[in-house]
């Protein structure tokens, strides 16, 4: 028979639950977010592709956060976010929201556009700042995941995509160039292709921290300025094909900042297209014999980097042919290493990266 002090705590417990019930229902009724379940017909959900009736709802709701409950979301074209402050949304996926590329995907451009439409370069107004928080993105290894078009305080975080040909994709930014996005705490798979990239920066002035990034032929791609990363860690495990063209990091515009990043297993840890960048407590590694060359750091032109606390290990028990801290296409440059860390030195193939040790 139940107690007095069992059925007190049955009692608090039921009105715990009613009060979590009550409010979540006052939540949706006030306004605090607009459920995306909650304006779907039956018939919708069951099409197989709810792209037209998302795009309905971010555009009939403007300055409102639009929650995607756990659940697939299946889309055949790319959802569009607005960049003007006043007609702007943020997209929250719970944890097991999944929005899905559909079977006839054709797209070339994300399946996700942040401030892909009424574009706007305007901090000063409230709306500015627009998030996609949370959830996956399943590109069924056919789609582009996310990319950011316009605006300057966009926020990517939480988030994980999968199977993806790009996973993000900075562009351009509204303000000459500048993007001025923030992506955190975000996971990459790609199709393990040559063709898959992690991310590609077009845009300057952005920050980008605790990623991993993986399945991909290049992890990471800088073409602008100014940009900050963090703690990312893109791992090279694709099948076949053109290893030796394998990339971490490729900096083609230079005056970045790289802080705990860590290349692991492609064939050419960080590329430097002979500019300026600035390298802390990176990592370079391989565990594998996979292709017949490492390098560590590869610069075209002259070596004008400046690197600390490098740390590189190429697998003394699964030598390559050639192992190398530094590989430059010309010699000379401005360039320093500090406080390299080498495991097992004695099979390095070539020592051409002393002449800059500081």
């Amino acid at each position: 028979m139940p107690t007095v002090h069992n059925i007190a705590a049955r009692i608090v417990a039921a009105l715990l639950f009613l009060i979590a019930f009550t409010a979540r229902g006052a939540a949706r009724d006030n306004g605090v977010y607009v459920v995306v379940t909650d304006h779907l017909s039956r018939a919708e959900m069951r099409s197989g592709d709810i792209s037209r009736a998302l795009q309905h709802i971010i555009d009939t709701h403007p300055n409102r956060t639009i929650l995607f409950p756990d659940g697939v979301y299946t889309i055949s074209q790319p959802i569009l976010t607005p960049a003007d402050p006043s007609k702007s949304v943020s997209l929250r996926l719970e944890a097991y929201a999944i929005i899905r590329a559909s079977n006839d995907w054709s797209s070339d451009e994300a399946m996700i556009r942040l401030g892909g439409k009424c574009k706007a370069n305007n901090i000063t107004q409230p709306g500015s700042n627009y998030f996609l928080d949370g959830g996956i993105i399943d590109c069924a290894g056919r789609a582009k995941a996310i990319s950011i078009e316009s605006g300057r305080e966009t926020v990517v975080r939480n988030c994980s995509i999968k199977n993806t040909m790009l996973g993000l994709h900075i562009k351009h930014g509204a303000n000459s160039g500048s993007s001025d996005c923030d992506i955190r705490d975000v996971n990459i798979v790609g199709c393990s292709n040559l063709h898959s990239v992690g991310v590609l920066v077009e845009g300057y002035d952005n920050t980008f921290t605790n990623m991993r990034i993986g399945g991909v032929h290049t992890g990471f791609i800088l073409r602008s300025s100014a940009n900050s990363l963090r703690n990312i860690h893109p791992l090279y495990y694709g099948k076949g094909g053109d290893y030796a063209s394998s990339c971490g990091f490729v900096d083609m515009a230079g005056n970045n900042f790289y802080d705990f990043c860590y290349s692991d297993e492609f064939a050419v840890g960080f590329y430097i297209n002979g500019r300026h960048s600035v390298y802390s407590n990176c990592f370079a590694y391989w565990y594998s014999k996979r292709g017949r060359k490492h390098v560590a750091i590869k610069s075209k032109g002259r070596f004008n980097a400046h690197v600390t606390y490098l740390n590189v290990g190429f697998g003394a028990h699964n030598r390559t042919d050639e192992n190398k801290v530094l590989e430059c296409d010309t010699e000379g440059g401005s360039g320093t290493i500090e406080r390299l860390h080498i495991r097992d030195s004695r099979i390095l193939t070539d020592h051409s990266h002393e002449a800059y040790l500081k």
